[in-house]
């Protein structure tokens, strides 16, 4: 099965030579999202709160667009500005994922003038659908 793109529209697109995300064998691979608006690209949020919510509603549309959900994602991958603010990134990430929890790094990166970035692989329900 070869791999094709994912578009999302209500999620932030982007600007650089990327997909949203790739579905390749039976998983959906999700690029690196941020607390983006969809057409704009313009930064929402000042807290970590605002910004971890807008980008994990944004890997949850993105999921959605191609046929699966929070509930598939086996591994994520956070990117915090601060590893101070994981306590809080925490709480937010809590209410987009149940048990059994996805496999997950967290670290402390510089990101450009965003608090986080999160990029995700899930598996699809049906993948020979």
């Amino acid at each position: 099965m070869p791999r094709k793109s994912v578009f999302a529209p209500l999620a932030s697109a982007g600007d650089g030579p990327y997909s949203q995300a790739i579905v390749s064998n039976g998983f959906v691979f999700v690029s690196g999202q941020g607390p983006l608006e969809a057409g704009t690209g313009r930064i929402v949020g000042d807290t970590i709160e605002e910004q971890a919510d807008l980008t994990l509603r944004n890997i949850e549309l993105i999921l959605e667009a191609a046929g699966t959900s929070m509930d598939e994602v086996v591994q994520v991958n956070v990117f915090l500005a601060d590893m101070g603010l994981f306590g809080r990134f925490n709480e937010v990430y809590k209410r987009y994922f149940q048990a059994p929890m996805p496999a997950r790094t967290c670290v402390e990166a510089g990101l450009d003038h965003i608090l986080v970035e999160i990029d995700a692989i899930a598996s699809l329900p049906n993948p020979n659908e």
